[in-house]
């Protein structure tokens, strides 16, 4: 099981970017995958998870409205749309599933997961 996210980079504050999560060593038709940040000296925090076997996505208050995840127009990936951008985006963010879990909403609030690498992403004027 691989997970490669891309896509970071700095933007303004009331930018928008676009990360791109491929996957390798599993299909997207069962197991729920997600997207999560890590800022320096913070907890890790979920910003969207999706269930791949229905497409149900669930996302927390802080990000409702402002970040989209979907599945990529490339094969196997898995992107994350944040629009209206502030400082407190900035983090290391990355892609991440749970082979035995299929719930996005429990993705999302597990400790317990498969990650990759991350992608940078700042938020500065």
């Amino acid at each position: 099981v691989q997970l490669q996210a891309s896509g970071g980079g700095l933007v303004q504050p009331g930018g928008s970017l676009r990360l791109s999560c491929a996957v390798s060593g599993f299909t997207l038709n069962r197991p729920a995958i997600g997207w999560f940040r890590q800022a320096p000296g913070k907890e890790r925090e979920a910003v969207a998870c999706l269930s791949t076997n229905n497409d149900i996505t669930y996302y927390p208050d802080f990000v409702k409205g402002r970040f989209t995840i979907s599945r990529g127009e490339t094969r196997n990936t898995i992107d994350l749309q944040m629009t209206n951008l502030t400082p407190e985006d900035t983090a290391v963010y990355f892609c991440a599933t749970d082979l035995g879990q299929a719930s996005s909403y429990a993705l999302c609030h597990s400790r317990s997961t498969t990650r990759g690498q991350g992608t940078q992403v700042t938020v500065s004027s």
